[in-house]
């Protein structure tokens, strides 16, 4: 009560922290009249200004107000859009390394260009982060405009970029791209040999747009780039026609998690099958034998019972290609691991592509957190602030609209099943569609979206789909859905970052219509005709009432919710929002209210009736913050396992960087040998210990093994008071007289590269089967909770242990091929005569002149490449093919240059030839 009294007389934190920013607004308002006198020239000169006042010792807070102004200004006469003061705000927002929560068509894109300006300044470099190619092109090409008119650079990651490309691109001032592009990048960047093969700079600043999606919804998925294994496809297709057979009571689903058990008697009856098929190497189905097919075969029963088609996944070109459960789009190039999608290849009879080992993994968690500053935007922020600043300690600040929100949200309305809530959309939609009104439909699934669609035919509706099979027209699909009586069926839009305008795009519009025309009076005419038909629709879509935005079910998530509600109403337009529910729907199914509720709803409600009640509504919030939570739950899971991992990949990376940068590794190899060396004595000789407890022969074999050498171990033994250091010393004193000879006889730059390149391929090497062993670690850890034992707990000390026996391996591994080696100078090649000079090869009459050879190659082309050239040799004789004088001759020319005839021949081939 006295929170909400408070609230009132003061207004909450959020408007407070607001208020306060207001202040520098008024700054940068002040400082308008005097930018806008600036010329072109003089608006561009400010760059080179502010540089010189950060070099004199300011700080970016300290140039705020006046980069502000300055971008306000060349936005209006590059782009003619002036930033509003509440984008003012989110500007500054963004620069302080804070989330900025703004309504949908507020112009989050222009807002960034705010940020990405004042911190480009420094020359450090700013990432600007999107959900997918299209925006992070569609944001380069549109918002650089601006930042070249101020004299910044502006690159683009995309896929299917090369190298070069790639690095020009980072080493620009800003540059866009996505959130995966960036992530892979990263990590291939760490698995090159040379510092000058790597792509990206030091990490500066980032702004993420779509933060929620991006660091909340994506989160749960690591980034993993993998090389394949050995091809089991076989083992995948019996596995799959083995679980095709068992019966719905031999396993146990949750479809909570999408996990699936066996039951007892299912795996008895399973164990049976697989003997039968001759797939099992032992009898009993748990002898560590058995482990891969065990594993398969529950991948396989996950693939048939909990993975469905046009749901999770579709088949593209005989391809199993995943969806993003949140967004609705197609992940081209992303696999499930652990051999799930090669079960779920299996299973659909496609081509089974091998399955793959992990060579590099990041989450985005731990990706965008070595970042010195990041920020971000979205429309929908605000329900996820408490994990947004436990995970990056990044504050969300809500925006307040430029123009005050007038959309009407109105209840939820509940039916008894799926049918009747479809038959009312569709009635819905029909009355909506017959006043002209635009519809915007969101489906949480392909499956749902195409039997609305169904739906809408019987009653005559002529409608869009947009889900990810129409991926590619997904912008222009979205652009047009505030037509008059236009009805769009979307799976998701989360993140789709194109303005539903009433009365259509404008831009699309134009660029769709008038594309292939060419300018002129025509291109003109369709332009305004188009501009003239676009006003009309708008006032007629105004009064039918705006954007209708009808949900088909609720998200597990409010925010996805929110983004579908928030497509209506943008910049005060009027608008109208709705959700369909039934007690058929996933969200109510799985995490609804118990069975009492269901059976009330089933008793009350007759065939086609509606029910609607803030006491429902509540129930579904309830639900969805119990799914929330269970989500939140699993991402700060993933990310406390990974940070297990980040800590060893940090030292990993840091040592091959310092091995990249170093001139020599010889310190760090000498280094390594005398630890491996120490290790192998102390292991067979432990100290304290007596020598008739040593494991002699043991160490001999090691030593020979590993060092190559067979060093007279029971002689030094006789001798009196020998000590395992005293062992120690003399094997190392053997092996660095060894390395000394080697680099004695080698050229030093040559034995320093091999050193090299030895200690950075077995690195990664021991570094990718230490991934694959915590890959495995990770998945039976569980296991030890039957045992009372924390199971992160028991990953970090494992996991801590396995590091440490890696290092131990690769000592050993690099000490072991560098003093076994040999350094073998090849041969120098055989003496050959150099190459010869181009002649000009030709085949003249010496009577008339005329060349009647062909080129060289035997094609013909000598009288095309010389003979009909204005300048060449043949065009400049005279009657009876004598040569005239040259005209270059006191001209100084170089043999070499082209011949200022203009005949794009170098001299001595034209003119320089009658010398």
């Amino acid at each position: 009560m006295l929170k909400a009294l408070g609230k009132t007389l003061f207004g909450s934190a959020n408007d407070r922290y607001v208020k306060s920013i207001g202040k520098v607004v008024e700054q940068i308002n002040a400082l308008e009249p005097q930018i806008q006198e600036l010329t072109d020239e003089e608006l561009k000169a400010q760059t080179d200004k502010f540089r010189q006042q950060l070099a004199d010792g300011q700080t970016l807070d300290d140039i705020l107000p006046e980069a502000f102004a300055t971008v306000r200004e060349a936005s209006i006469r590059v782009l003619g859009m002036r930033h509003f003061d509440v984008q003012m705000i989110g500007g500054i927002v963004l620069h302080r390394g804070e989330i900025a929560e703004m309504r949908t068509g507020e112009g989050k894109t222009l807002v960034a260009t705010l940020a990405t300006y004042l911190n480009a300044i420094e020359g450090k470099g700013v990432h600007v982060v999107t959900v997918n190619d299209y925006l992070a092109r569609r944001d380069a090409e549109w918002m650089g405009q601006l930042h070249n008119f101020l004299g910044l650079t502006v690159g683009v990651i995309v896929p299917n970029l090369n190298e070069f490309e790639r690095r020009e691109a980072y080493a620009s001032d800003i540059t866009y791209g996505t959130n995966n592009e960036f992530g892979f990048d990263y990590l291939r960047d760490n698995m090159k040999h040379e510092r000058s093969q790597m792509v990206q700079r030091p990490f500066n600043f980032a702004i993420v747009d779509e933060v929620d999606s991006i660091l909340i919804d994506e989160a749960r998925t690591p980034l993993i780039i993998s090389g394949p294994t050995e091809d089991k496809s076989d083992l995948y297709v019996a596995l799959d026609e083995i679980v095709k057979k068992v019966p719905e009571d031999w396993y146990e689903k949750d479809e909570k998690t999408k996990n699936i058990s066996w039951t007892e008697d299912g795996i008895e009856q399973a164990e049976q099958m697989l003997k039968d098929a001759g797939l099992l190497e032992t009898d009993n189905l748990y002898d560590v034998e058995n482990t891969q097919v065990v594993h398969h075969l529950d991948q396989a029963l996950k693939a048939n019972i909990m993975f469905k088609r046009d749901t999770d996944y579709i088949l593209k070109d005989d391809k199993v290609v995943i969806i993003d459960e949140f967004t609705g789009r197609m992940m081209d190039g992303r696999r499930w691991s652990n051999g799930l999608h090669q079960a779920v290849e299996a299973k659909e009879g496609v081509k089974i592509e091998p399955e793959n080992q992990t060579m590099a993994s990041i989450t985005f968690q731990n990706y965008f957190r070595m970042y010195p500053k990041l920020s971000g935007m979205t429309g929908t922020a605000a329900t996820e602030a408490g994990e947004f600043w436990e995970i990056y300690k990044m504050n969300v600040v809500t925006i307040p609209t430029h123009k005050p929100v007038s959309r009407i949200d109105e209840e939820d309305e509940f039916y008894k099943n799926t049918a009747d809530k479809f038959q009312a959309i569709a009635k819905a939609i029909r009355e909506k569609n017959e006043i002209g009104q635009p519809v915007l439909v969101g489906t949480v699934s392909i499956e749902k979206s195409e039997l609305l669609s169904q739906y809408l035919d019987k009653e005559g509706v002529k409608h869009e789909v947009l889900n990810a099979r129409q991926h590619e027209r997904e912008a222009h699909i979205v652009a047009q859905a505030g037509r008059l009586g236009a009805v769009t069926i979307a799976t998701n839009m989360a993140g789709r970052g194109t303005d539903i305008q009433l009365g259509g795009n404008l831009e699309f519009r134009i660029e769709d219509e008038t594309g292939q025309m060419e300018d002129g009076p025509e291109k003109d005419a369709a332009i305004a005709r188009i501009k003239e038909e676009v006003a009309g629709e708008k006032k007629k879509v105004l009064e039918a009432g705006g954007l209708f935005v009808l949900g088909t079910e609720r998200h597990e998530s409010r925010r996805i919710d929110n983004q579908l509600r928030g497509r209506s109403g943008r910049q005060g337009d009027p608008g109208l929002s709705r959700f369909y529910l039934c007690l058929e729907d996933d969200l109510l199914r799985i995490f609804g209210p118990d069975t009492l509720f269901a059976k009330m709803m089933n008793s009350n409600l007759e065939d086609g009736e509606a029910i609607g009640s803030r006491w429902l509504s509540k129930a579904i919030e309830t639900a969805q913050k119990k799914v929330e939570a269970r989500n939140y739950d699993i991402r700060k899971q993933v990310v406390e396992y990974d940070d297990v991992m980040n800590d060893q990949r940090k030292v990993i990376y840091e040592q091959r960087a310092e091995i990249m940068d170093s001139e020599a590794v010889d310190d760090v190899v000498v280094d390594m040998r005398h630890d491996a060396i120490q290790a192998l004595v102390y292991e067979h000789c432990p100290p304290g210990s007596y020598p008739e407890q040593w494991n002699v022969e043991g160490l001999k074999e090691k030593v020979e093994e590993v060092l190559g050498l067979t060093p007279p171990l029971d002689q030094w033994l006789e001798e009196d008071q020998v000590e395992p250091e005293i062992i120690e010393e003399r094997l190392r004193q053997q092996t660095d007289e060894i390395m000394e000879r080697k680099f004695a006889n080698a050229e030093p730059g040559i034995w320093r590269r091999v050193e090299k390149s030895i200690l950075l391929d077995r690195l990664d090497h021991h570094w990718k089967e230490h991934l694959a062993t915590l890959d495995a670690l990770r998945q039976v850890v569980f296991l030890r909770a039957y045992a009372q034992k924390q199971p992160i707990n028991e990953y970090k000390q494992e996991a801590f242990s396995l590091f440490e026996k890696m290092l131990d391996t690769l000592r050993e591994d690099v000490t072991g091929i560098l003093v076994k080696s040999e350094l073998r100078v090849p041969e120098p090649p055989k003496e050959k005569l150099p190459d010869l000079p181009d002649f000009l090869t030709g085949h003249i009459d010496p009577l008339t002149g005329l060349d009647n050879s062909n080129d060289g190659d035997g094609s013909e082309g000598q009288e095309a490449q010389f003979g009909a050239l204005a300048g060449s040799p043949r065009a400049a004789a005279g009657p009876g093919g004598a040569f005239v004088e040259d005209p270059y001759k006191d001209q100084n020319i170089s043999r070499n240059a082209l011949c200022p005839c203009g005949s794009g021949n170098k001299y001595k081939h034209c003119h320089g030839a009658m010398r």
